[in-house]
């Protein structure tokens, strides 16, 4: 991958210090450390987007259905449920 840009990040000392050691010590150079950090961010966040998505969706549909009357109460499901279990 061709170096395009410089990113600049202030860090509290230690932490530099600490993250520059722990990617020494697995033999990554620190700024292929945080470029798969950054690639991590970035497709966790786009799961999140798509389960919120997702989500969504199936909210809409449920509450069209109520809309168009195929919905059902809780009560309603709670005493199917409670008489499907009473005959056990």
């Amino acid at each position: 991958m061709a170096k395009e840009t410089v990113f600049q990040l202030k860090l509290e000392p230690a932490l530099l210090e600490e993250f520059t050691a722990a990617a020494k010590a697995v033999h990554r150079p620190a700024s292929q450390v945080m470029l798969d950090l950054m690639y991590d961010f970035i497709h966790q966040q786009q799961i999140i987007r798509e389960h919120d998505e997702f989500v969504q969706l199936k909210v809409a549909v449920a509450r069209a259905s109520v809309e168009a009357g195929r919905g059902r109460s809780n009560d309603d499901v709670e005493a199917e449920f409670a008489a499907r279990r009473a005959k056990g």
